[in-house]
């Protein structure tokens, strides 16, 4: 099967390259090669991935040179309320060590940009953090000018004019120290849906994640320090449908092995039990072939080629959408106004 490009997603450690390198040993390896510096920690619950790309690194993965920071917490649910303030506090302290290299900003001006369409739920966590965050902006007016600015422009298709050329007008206008990006993304990985918050200092490409791209909103761009920050709210469907079948090879690779104890033999439904992850699926091939051997990245090639041109090629979200964009646009713009906050004080 030729190899192609097909997965589509806005998260750097999701990129080819760092897919490559999820083993411990290959992580090591990483951390060792020129043109990338990798790191992974936890605080709390939340695990951080650091990537910093140089232009050597640029060159090797195809991602701009700059600093990237992944913040998850997994298996975080819309009730879970104490994984959303650990994502808060940890963004927060990750964009304040983000904006230290920018010394004006203190006493200069701030100006957030929400990204997307607010008639589409999983696109609508950009313009809803910005209506919220209007709230700070009075706090921070004086009548020769304000400190603070926010601003939603919309998508192409609402307006009939690139959105980065509204946010190059309100650039060349405002003239802020600090421009924030807040924006949807799309990821390759099913189990990073609502569960991620990315920051970066190279700016955005709106739409790119699902083969939409527009103009770049980026320091080269527009003349000013850009960090975007982004939520992953969609999925290709042929993602969601290689996840969905490797958890099936997952759960009957789980019940051969659990055929012969005896707590199998005393459940009265034989499919309620936990998935064990370290179960043999090599037991798969008699049933499924070599298929249940591929790696899942092979997996999803396959779908991705199968529906390039059908008419079930779609983007999914989850069913709790309406509930995640909530939080998360509650969850960005409270973090941002205290982080305003402190840094203005």
């Amino acid at each position: 099967m030729e190899k192609l490009d097909f997965f589509r997603t806005d998260l750097l450690d999701e990129s080819e390259e760092m897919v490559r390198h999820r083993t411990a040993s290959e992580k090591n390896r990483l951390k060792e090669e020129d043109g990338i510096s990798f790191g992974e920690s936890r605080l709390g619950r939340v695990v951080v991935t650091s990537v910093v790309v140089d232009a050597e690194g640029e060159k090797r993965i195809g991602k701009k040179k700059g600093s990237y920071i992944t913040l998850t917490v997994p298996a975080l649910t819309p009730g879970d309320t104490e994984g959303i303030d650990d994502l808060a506090r940890v963004l927060i302290d990750k964009l304040e060590e983000m904006v230290a290299a920018i010394p004006t900003v203190k006493d200069g001006k701030i100006l957030f940009i929400g990204l997307g369409n607010r008639d589409v739920t999983p696109d609508a966590v950009g313009p809803l953090t910005v209506d919220r965050l209007q709230s700070i902006v009075p706090e921070y007016y004086e009548e020769d000018g304000g400190e603070v600015f926010v601003y939603a422009p919309g998508v192409t298709i609402q307006t009939g004019l690139e959105t980065a050329d509204f946010v190059q007008a309100l650039t060349d206008k405002i003239k802020p120290d600090l421009l924030i990006v807040i924006d949807a993304l799309a990821a390759r990985s099913s189990s990073r849906l609502c569960r991620t918050i990315q920051l970066t200092d190279t700016g955005i490409h709106p739409g790119s994640g699902v083969g939409n791209n527009r103009k770049e909103v980026s320091k080269e761009a527009l003349g000013v320090p850009v960090i975007a920050i982004g939520i992953p709210t969609v999925v290709d469907g042929p993602v969601l449908i290689a996840d969905a079948i490797d958890s099936m090879f997952g759960y009957i690779a789980s019940k051969i092995s659990e055929k012969d104890s005896p707590s199998s033999r005393l459940s009265v439904t034989p499919w309620l039990h936990s998935e064990n992850k370290d179960a043999d699926r090599s037991t798969l091939l008699p049933i499924f072939g070599d298929w249940a051997s591929w790696p899942h990245e092979d997996r999803v090639q396959l779908f991705e080629e199968v529906l390039a041109n059908h008419e079930l090629r779609t983007f999914i979200s989850p069913k709790e959408i309406d509930s995640w964009v909530s939080i998360y646009a509650d969850t960005l713009s409270d973090s941002l106004s205290s982080w305003v906050a402190n840094l203005k004080k």
